[in-house]
């Protein structure tokens, strides 16, 4: 193909924060939050034939419009190498909101399909991650498993080989002004790799205010360096499921688990819910709040709580907590979890069960997550 007839691969244009735009992908390759304009005028300049039938200017015009009106545009561009074409198609998210916009240039006889890509929304308020339908259409995600809403730790939990955990954290519970990441990731199934393929997933994020905005790209064709768990942190992995250890990341202000180090505990039940916070009871999460300033100081803390079981029912869990290592700005701790039996407490000592009078998660999706873990359990 003659120079002047060469195509522009697809431009991913993030829009996830009112009054931006830069470029978060060039054909795949990432490009963590680029100047549009400065892209733009170093792609156009390899097509010299369109880079005289359109300016920047104007492909900016194109790409504010989509993101304006939400639907996509073709722009026919008659040049000295034949006619060309600008398209440009929206990324929706699950409010409808233009999260980014795809754009490609290029002969007209030689259009390909954009990137699998999808909008979602975290919602500071009750802790999760709003999705669309379209979330099935990404590799590592299937149409049966979908629930509109996906607390932090059921992502965490579904990521291979992640270690940027204190980053995601920041990002979606104390932000700064105009706070932004890009980062790839590897996601499994949520019945584990047994159920299916693993998919690679490109994930730019902004600050918003109660929240952030989410742009998730499939980049699971794209080649990719081999990443494995370290012998580290396997053999520690290991050895806490053998001793029955459970470890978590608890966000102590907002009463919630962010993260399982370890296998999560088998009677909490802490997915598929509507609110995150529901884990522990609502009598409480005040206990949790207050042990805060301890946690800062540098001491170890213990306390007994009631964690949600699959039951519906509320159980006496002792938790023991520690500063969380690191540098991060959130208000997170390492917290240890044991049955209140298993501790040796006794009968006297423990609370009564007791139940939430409302629904409080998808229960039809749990139940059918339940019974194809244990298909695959037995088969493995």
């Amino acid at each position: 193909m003659r120079e002047s007839g060469r195509a522009i691969p697809w431009v991913t244009v993030e829009t996830l924060a009112p009054r931006t735009m830069s470029v978060a992908a060039v054909g795949g390759e990432p490009r963590a939050f680029a100047s549009l304009r400065r892209v733009l005028q170093r792609v156009l300049t390899r097509t010299p034939a369109v880079y005289d039938s359109i300016t920047t200017r104007g492909v900016v015009d194109i790409v504010e419009a989509v993101r304006q009106q939400g639907t996509g545009m073709d722009r026919e561009l008659p040049t000295s190498a034949g006619l060309h074409l600008v398209r440009a198609r929206p990324v929706l998210g699950p409010t409808g909101g233009v999260h980014a916009v795809h754009l490609w240039i290029g002969p007209a006889g030689a259009v390909t399909p954009p990137p699998s890509a999808v909008g979602a929304v975290w919602d500071l308020g009750d802790q999760t991650v709003h999705q669309p339908m379209a979330m099935s259409t990404l590799r590592g995600v299937s149409a049966d498993e979908h629930v509109p809403t996906m607390s932090i730790a059921e992502l965490f939990h579904r990521a291979a080989v992640f270690d940027r955990h204190s980053e995601v954290l920041d990002l979606l519970y104390d932000p700064g002004p105009g706070d932004k990441l890009q980062f790839d990731v590897a996601v499994a199934p949520r019945a584990g790799r047994a159920a299916g393929p693993l998919g690679r997933w490109r994930v730019a994020a902004r600050s918003r205010e109660r929240g952030a905005w989410l742009l998730i790209e499939d980049i699971s064709e794209q080649p990719a360096p081999p990443a494995w768990p370290t012998l580290e942190q396997v053999g520690l992995r290991e050895a806490h499921r053998r001793a029955g250890t459970h470890l978590a990341v608890i966000q102590l202000a907002h009463t919630s688990i962010s993260h399982w180090l370890t296998d999560p505990a088998s009677w909490v039940r802490w997915e598929y819910l509507y609110r995150p916070v529901d884990v522990f009871h609502p009598d409480d999460r005040d206990r949790l709040v207050t042990v805060c300033d301890s946690i800062r100081a540098g001491e170890t803390v213990d306390v007994t709580v009631r964690t949600l079981g699959y039951s519906g029912c509320y159980l006496p869990t002792w938790l023991r907590l520690y500063p969380y290592p690191g540098f991060s700005r959130s208000q997170l701790v390492i917290g240890e979890l044991r049955l209140v039996d298993d501790c040796g407490e006794a009968e006297s000592n423990r609370s009564d069960p007791c139940r939430l009078p409302e629904p409080i998660g998808y229960d039809e999706q749990l139940r059918r997550h339940i019974s194809g873990r244990g298909r695959l359990d037995r088969a493995s």
